[in-house]
């Protein structure tokens, strides 16, 4: 077949097949044009999720009329400069609008602040009108219909409307985030009406709530670092407060909302000893860093970029994680306290089913309805009120039914009362032990309950790892080098990290061209594959530049040791024992959660217990 020059249609569909995958994709480059021009307010209504119809109304500066043929051509754009490397705003490729044109039908009606009237233009599948005058307020207003029309192929692999309602809203909800000032409105007969109202600029914390909910805030840590020019700023949620997927991960690189395989790993190992492997942390992270020091070029989506030294970029995010676990002290997540209140009310989780109520006839639905429900005085058999008690059980009338004084719930064991200071420390003074494995401890103002085996564990693991890390790891020495080969530029990133892997335990060297040498391996690992952990090292230093997984290898282990080393429930602890836990527990740094992700503890408000029996 001879070589021919494709139509300029065909070439527009080609660029569609990468920039619009789906219509959330269309919403996302429609709401960044809007945002790149200065909108304050910005609609998005949609019919059959976003398949049928996509309409984006905003109040931005407008499209100068004879400017509207120019921005449905392809590489045209108001937004860069003559610097590819020097990218400010959202959109920079030309792209969108004559992709979406190639693929459905488009109309465009804008006005600018200083024109009198508005003009309009429309795209059939890449077939362009001409501009027409229209009516229309400042801004512009984008309307897509039919998409995917032109290419009824792509339609197949469409998901069904409420899926791609849902990514929709996703879309949206992240692009709001990183704009707190602006007002984002989604509505359309495929959804119920999301609204988000602007807040103030530098209040980005009102915003995050309003998309991740209102709890959010009371179980989030402020993040603010900064590193060679690179700034990371925030939130992120404590360890007990976590999602079953990382779709509440949001980051973003100069106010791009991005999707990056590095920066979900950073993420993801900053919690890798407090959050179980099917548990993700809640984030909001903003990096800020000079245009040329990443490339957002390089997927027409935009969705990844590429950083100069993804290593600072990377030990930026888990520094700054860590050290706001570490300085954040013990938490626990509001959502304990509210499944555990849920767990005691009536008609909650705990009385779902008569078996769980242990058949009790007052949680019998039949039973309910054959009469009234609930004590009757002049039915009772047992009623008090006779002669003797006219007036009720008062003062005076209760005299008849006096037990003596109760004996001081604050005596221990000889002990007297407990040390008053104690209820003002974060966990409070124990009380109790319960069923031989929890520990019930009262502050000023709460309630504590604490697993102490949970919490032991997470105290002796994190002692031994400060052991571990806090000087070179033993190592035992092979009998026979092992040689283990490798490609070149495998052998030669292991040789630069040698002097790292000495101080775990691992001690390696060149063997010419293609291989490395093993003379020792860290003591505590035992009988190891060598040649497996090597290759896994030298795969993880070319993806992230660290040599995280030996270190994960020996923490797994700690963790090991610390679960068998810990407190076993059952044990009966003395009072002083549990008060000890507790301190030691407000000292650790993570002993919130257990070695696998776990609460440690409960804490319930007095104000909440209050509530629950009905007197507030």
């Amino acid at each position: 077949m001879p070589i021919r020059q494709l139509s300029e249609t065909m070439i527009n569909q080609i660029a569609a097949g990468e920039v619009i995958e789906r219509p959330a994709s269309v919403v996302k480059e429609l709401v960044e044009n809007a945002l790149d021009a200065g909108a304050r307010r910005i609609e998005v209504v949609t019919a059959g999720g976003g398949l049928s119809l996509i309409r984006v109304t905003d109040d931005g500066g407008g499209i100068a009329e004879p400017e509207l043929a120019l921005a449905v051509a392809r590489h045209c754009t108001s937004k860069l400069s003559d610097d590819i490397h020097d990218i400010r705003s959202l959109g920079f490729r030309g792209e969108a609008l004559p992709s979406i044109g190639s693929v459905a039908r488009l109309s465009i009606r804008s006005r600018t602040a200083a024109g009198d009237s508005a003009a309009e233009i429309g795209i059939d599948g890449g077939h362009v009108s001409a501009v027409r005058p229209a009516a229309a307020n400042r801004g512009t207003t984008v309307e897509v219909r039919d998409l995917f029309f032109a290419t009824p192929a792509r339609l197949k692999f469409m998901k069904g409307e409420r899926a791609e309602a849902t990514a929709i809203t996703d879309v949206v909800k992240r692009i709001a985030v990183a704009f707190p000032a602006v007002r984002f409105t989604l509505a359309g007969s495929d959804r119920s009406t999301l609204e988000l109202p602007a807040v103030a600029e530098d209040d980005r914390l009102a915003r995050i709530a309003q998309v991740m909910g209102a709890e959010f805030p009371d179980n989030a840590l402020a993040i603010d670092a900064e590193r060679e020019g690179v700034r990371l700023s925030g939130h992120v949620s404590i360890p007990s407060f976590t999602r079953a997927n990382a779709l509440l991960q949001y980051v973003y690189v100069n106010g791009r909302p991005v999707r990056d395989r590095l920066l979900a790993g950073a993420i993801r190992g900053a919690y890798a000893d407090v959050l179980p492997r099917d548990r993700h942390a809640v984030t909001a992270l903003f990096l800020e860093l000079e245009p040329a020091l990443v490339d957002v070029n390089v997927h027409p989506a935009k969705a990844d970029v590429r950083f100069r030294d993804p290593g600072l970029v990377r030990g930026l995010i888990v520094g700054a994680i860590r050290a706001a676990l570490a300085g954040a002290g013990i938490r626990p997540a509001t959502t304990g306290a509210a499944g555990m209140m849920a767990a005691f009310r009536p008609g909650g989780p705990a009385y779902d089913h008569p078996a769980q109520a242990n058949g009790h006839r007052s949680y019998d639905t039949a039973f309910r309805a054959s009469g009234p429900v609930g004590f009757d005085a002049a039915r009772s058999p047992y009623r008090p009120f006779e002669a003797s008690h006219a007036n009720g059980l008062g003062e005076t009338s209760q005299v008849s039914f006096d037990a003596g004084p109760l004996a001081s719930a604050d005596a221990r064991a000889g002990h007297g009362i407990v040390e008053d200071r104690l209820l003002d420390t974060d966990l409070g003074a124990a009380r109790a032990q319960v069923h031989e494995n929890y520990i019930v401890a009262q502050t000023r103002d709460s309630l504590v309950i604490v697993d102490q085996h949970a919490a032991h564990e997470r105290l002796v693991y994190e002692a031994l790892k400060q052991a571990l890390h806090s000087r070179p790891l033993p190592s035992q020495m092979l009998l026979l080098p092992e040689i283990v080969d490798l490609p070149e530029e495998d052998a030669e990133r292991l040789a630069l990290h040698g002097e790292t892997l000495a101080r775990f335990g691992l001690r390696l060297e060149r063997f010419g061209p293609g291989a490395v040498a093993v003379r020792e391996t860290p003591a505590m690992l035992g009988e190891v594959d060598i040649g497996r952990l090597v290759r896994d090292l030298a795969d993880e230093i070319a993806d992230n530049d660290t040599v995280d997984t030996l270190k994960d290898r020996l923490d797994h282990i700690a963790a090991t040791m610390a679960c068998h080393g810990s407190v076993r429930s059952g044990r009966l602890l003395k009072p002083e024992e549990m008060n000890a836990l507790l301190r030691q527990m407000e000292a650790t740094p993570g002993s919130g959660t257990c070695n696998h992700g776990r609460p440690t503890y409960i804490e319930l408000k007095l104000a909440d217990i209050e509530r629950l029996f009905g007197r507030r």
